[in-house]
């Protein structure tokens, strides 16, 4: 669902793929191999072509070292992600939380996964992902690629 948020509200802000020189994506990755090469959740498509957002063509792909390396910023929904992440690449300085670009959430909180709750739980995630994109979308305008 944050990817296909991010690329809505990046297009929204006039912040596409070539902003300022900047090769700005948001490809979606897991952490597990739990959903390799399955398609958008059906609770999660409906939420988001409820919303505006695009749907189509999706698969999901394990993120790997290489990915971390070479990227600005990864950001994460929840702790264990980024525990899994400094797992494949210890050093790595590029990680976040979701969370830490919404301004209305402690720190650290992260954005629960909705696939074991109702389908109620889409809703409450893709309203977390809509507060966060914009502080995520101002840290890719105020810093500049390594």
């Amino acid at each position: 669902m944050a990817e296909r948020i991010a690329e809505g509200m990046a297009a929204d802000a006039g912040l596409d793929v070539r902003f300022a020189g900047l090769d700005v994506r948001f490809p979606s990755a897991a952490t597990s191999t739990d959903e390799i090469g399955s398609p958008i959740d059906p609770r999660a498509r409906k939420v988001l072509a409820a919303a505006g957002y695009r749907t189509a063509n999706h698969a999901a792909h394990q993120i790997t070292a290489q990915e971390i390396r070479q990227a600005d910023l990864v950001v994460g929904m929840e702790q264990i992600h980024l525990s899994k992440m400094l797992r494949l690449v210890p050093d790595a300085a590029n990680l976040a939380l979701m969370t830490d670009f919404d301004p209305e959430v402690a720190p650290g909180s992260g954005i629960d996964d909705p696939w074991y709750g109702p389908p109620s739980g889409f809703e409450t995630t893709r309203a977390e992902l809509e507060r966060a994109i914009p502080g995520l979308l101002e840290w890719v305008r105020t810093h500049p690629p390594t």
